[in-house]
């Protein structure tokens, strides 16, 4: 067979993806096996393969690959998430680059770009997870807006609905300037900036008195309502009942008296702004103030903003601390440190808003959920310590708000019949809310021409939360054959950072619509980080071409590379050279491959004692690192796992077992051996494949004619064995003697060539069913045993046991004594200088203690060096 000097990755790996997909070995259907079921964290659809994505996804394909090959029905189902504001944004930019704005269109023609948007980009991530060798059931792919799943996530929102846990109110929301919506509280990333704290001054009606108020947003004095001081604070007492100016606009406003206000922060008096504050507008509601929203919903002023109307909130900041230091408003600045919401998706400052929005109640919702991780454990969190920040969240959790100020999404099914806030009726279908709204109304004559729907969008994670229920058709037909078999799946791989957003939302869900939790564990990797620790982002430029690195290094290189440093809940510090480390172990696999192919096969000869031995300790090995991986893979290790194979191949496989059978040069191998070391091969190759796919089914596929069937992706995991502890301690320290005898031939310069005698000294009794393996790999002639010291012999040690190889023949004697005695006199006048030291009591005496320590442990050292010298010295004397 004529196999190829090097590994090909980039011809070999398109050639075997094509071929799994041609037999369908990742199509799954329900059968009498038990199943093993995977969803894929759905991406965003117009997204590309980024190193999240691939850390992410290789963990996946690897424990999808594990369960096929331990005959599981493996079902691994992918898709894509529509991603509201992300897709939204990117068809605004593209239309704005056509001289188009989206308020100059009807939803209608607005969708039919993004649709457009959609097909165009839509799917490339998918098509470059094929490249990494994801084995998902391709026919299986959902899109959150597919009708099957649009039709389940408004069959959802109307049962709840009706169930009352869904209700429209005026609440202060996180606004997002940019994408131009509303926000939950959990997609608002909190960071510390730098600003400042300006200190106001605000007349007081009918008297010369001023108070001075400090705030970190002077833009807002524009729509101040009040102004709040402790009733318990005695330095403004007499303010009670009065009013006070608002600067620039001249607006009389109350002093009003509230506990709220810090005695401590600032200057004791509050400015109240309700229509942009949480806290001022629970102050407004309880002191019935004045509401006045000075922002249009791009962050830019409106009417309430005088001569500042137009211009964007921050560009006011500035102008306006300008005004009021020219008007003699503004007393000083300090530094200050904020903490300020940022929009997730956009970046953009939150703006605190008053707005109209749809809530969906979570206090009820949310016990199961709770009861199911933290306190049954029937789903399991690794690593365990995220059990207290989902703990946290959970606990603390307010009204979810699922409404978006988007047309890219799923549009809200409510149905406004009339002018009224509650003129409205919720169905699943026009029809339905026609229906519904003759009835509310008692208007027979109503027609679908006086209902209109809300404009708003559904929250993208209101519709991802039914992920593991929609993608089996579970929502719109709970009874279902596909959603029987394969519900709960099995595990769920993700990163922490939607810990919340979407792993509790999909355990709350599962509750709810199907009494039972959506997956068994959930698996929580980290983030990907450069070797700095920063976030790899397109802004950085620290993000390397995923595509390239698989281009540059292979698949099985770059998965290889991104689990060597992956534990669980840990993030990874990724560097290139973890590639070509995995590169480099398919090269070595490859070697091995090729030398074992290479070898003439004899079938007349005998099995020699060394390859009994050698295939004897390696099935014991195999077998004990099976039962680690093992016991790995179920902690959710996976790095560990793939390390105890990396390790086992490499080590035990490639650097001991080839060597320990491989026949003499140009000599052939019995037939025996041969095919043991081939079936351990394909052991290996099994345990490997789930990390190395391509490389595995590639030398698979050589070692001999295969029928589809035969193909390694479905292959059987191995059986556990028998482990011989004793002989594997036994291989230790024969593996010992082989290295002790190494060693001296390089620093002696005995060519291996030379064959040499060893005596032993058995202090421990250890077996000697190994010494045919030592005598082949130390190329000795005669190994035998003594009761003591043999006279003119080099000497090393192995646990307690002494291993003496014979000078005569091995080493020019008077040369060895020459060097001997030069480095006897070196070390013995190294010995001095440092006792000289110790000696000196003003050294000992004034010297930091871990230095004089140091210097005691290198006359220790030396001492002990000298006595080795001088004895073998007198050996060769």
């Amino acid at each position: 067979m004529n196999i190829p000097s090097k590994y090909e990755a980039n011809t070999v790996e398109g050639k075997w993806y094509e071929y799994w997909m041609q037999h369908n070995y990742f199509r799954s259907v329900p059968d009498g096996r038990e199943p093993y079921t995977i969803v894929i964290p759905p991406p965003n659809v117009t997204g590309v393969l980024h190193m999240g994505h691939m850390l992410n996804n290789t963990i996946q394909d690897v424990l999808i690959r594990r369960a096929r090959l331990k005959g599981f029905n493996a079902c691994w189902v992918p898709g894509t998430d529509h991603a509201s504001i992300a897709t939204e944004a990117k068809v605004v930019a593209r239309l704005k680059e056509h001289g188009i704005n989206k308020s100059d269109l009807t939803r209608e023609e607005f969708l039919k770009h993004a649709w457009d948007w959609t097909e165009e980009y839509g799917g490339v991530i998918l098509e470059q997870l094929k490249k990494l060798g994801c084995s998902c059931d391709w026919d299986r792919t959902k899109f959150t807006m597919d009708d099957d799943m649009s039709t389940s996530v408004i069959k959802v929102f109307v049962d709840l609905y009706e169930k009352g846990l869904i209700y429209r109110g005026h609440r202060m929301v996180n606004w997002d300037p940019e994408a131009k919506t509303t926000l939950s509280d959990e997609e608002v990333i909190y960071e510390e900036r730098q600003g400042l704290l300006y200190y106001l001054e605000y007349s007081i009606v009918g008297s010369d008195e001023k108070v001075t108020i400090a705030t970190t947003r002077p833009e807002t004095i524009l729509g101040d309502t009040a102004i709040c001081i402790n009733p318990n604070d005695e330095r403004y007492t007499h303010l009670k009942g009065k009013k006070a100016i608002v600067p620039l606009v001249n607006r009389e406003i109350p002093i009003i008296e509230d506990e709220y206000v810090d005695l401590e922060f600032g200057t004791g008096c509050l400015k109240v702004t309700p229509a942009h504050d949480e806290n001022d507008k629970v102050l407004g509601e309880k002191h019935q103030l004045e509401v006045i929203d000075i922002f249009n919903d791009d962050a830019t002023l409106n009417s309430f903003g005088m001569h500042y109307e137009g211009m964007d909130r921050f560009d006011v900041r500035k102008a306006i601390s300008k005004e009021l230091e020219q008007k003699g408003f503004l007393v000083k600045t300090e530094n200050h440190v904020n903490k300020v919401g940022t929009s997730e998706r956009t970046k953009a400052v939150i703006e605190p808003r008053l707005s109209e929005q749809w809530f969906l109640k979570m206090e009820e919702l949310v016990k199961p959920a709770i009861k199911a991780v933290l306190e049954d454990e029937d789903v399991k969190l690794f690593p365990k310590k995220f059990e207290n920040t989902y703990r946290h969240w959970m606990e603390n959790i307010r009204d979810w708000n699922i409404s978006r100020q988007l047309w890219w999404g799923h549009q809200i099914p409510a149905w406004y019949y009339g002018d009224g806030q509650n003129d409205f009726v919720v169905a699943e279908t026009v029809e339905q809310a026609l229906e519904k709204a003759k009835e509310a109304t008692g208007n027979a004559g109503l027609t679908v021409n006086d209902l209109r729907q809300e404009e708003d969008s559904l929250d993208t994670w209101f519709s991802s939360w039914l992920w593991p229920i929609s993608v089996f058709g579970g929502v719109l037909e709970p009874e279902n054959e596909e959603i029987e078999y394969y519900y709960p799946t099995n595990d769920l791989v993700t990163g922490p950072d939607i810990l919340f957003f979407w792993v509790a939302r999909m355990i709350i869900a599962g509750y709810e619509f199907r009494g039972e939790k959506p997956f068994s564990n959930v698996y929580l990797t980290g983030l990907v980080r450069d070797k700095q620790r920063r976030k790899m982002s397109k802004s950085l430029g620290n993000s390397p071409d995923a595509l390239g690195l698989i281009k540059e290094y292979g698949a099985d290189g770059v998965r290889v590379g991104l689990l060597l440093s992956s534990a669980a809940g840990n993030d990874l510090l990724f560097d290139e050279g973890l590639c070509q480390q995995g590169k480099g172990f398919a090269n070595k696999i490859w070697n091995a491959f090729r030398l074992v192919k290479g070898w003439e096969v004899s079938d007349t000869l005998e099995q020699p004692e060394v390859a009994k031995s050698a295939i004897s300790w390696y099935k014991s090995r195999f077998n004990a690192t099976l039962e680690n991986i093992e016991d790995q893979f179920d902690k959710y290790r996976i790095s560990d796992a793939l390390m105890a194979t990396y390790k086992l191949i490499w080590d035990d496989f490639c650097s001991w077992l080839l060597e320990m059978v491989k026949p003499a040069y140009q000599q052939p191998i019995d037939k025996k051996t041969y095919e043991e070391v081939l079936s351990l091969f394909e052991d290996n190759l099994k345990i490997l494949h789930p990390f190395m796919p391509f490389l595995t089914e590639e030398i698979w596929q050589l070692m001999k004619v295969r029928t589809p069937e035969d193909a390694l992706i479905i292959a059987s995991w191995p059986e556990k064995g028998a482990v011989d502890a004793d002989l594997i301690a036994d291989f230790d320290l024969a593996a010992g003697v082989i290295s002790g005898i190494r060693n001296i031939r390089k620093e002696k310069n005995i060519a291996f060539k030379n064959t040499i005698d060893l005596m032993v000294l058995n202090n421990e009794k250890a077996g000697t069913h190994l010494d045919p393996v030592i005598s082949k790999l130390g190329n000795v002639e005669n190994l035998t045993y003594v009761e003591e010291k043999p006279e003119g012999a080099l000497s090393f040690r192995v646990r307690s046991n002494e291993y003496f190889i014979p000078v005569t023949g091995a080493v020019n004697v008077e040369e060895e004594i020459q060097k001997l005695e030069e480095e006897l006199k070196y070390t013995e006048g190294f010995l001095k200088s440092v006792q000289k030291k110790l000696s000196n009591e003003r050294f000992v005496n004034n010297a930091p203690e871990q230095v004089v320590a140091m210097e005691k442990k290198k006359e220790a050292d030396a001492k002990a060096k000298i006595e080795t010298l001088r004895e073998s010295l007198a050996s060769l004397k």
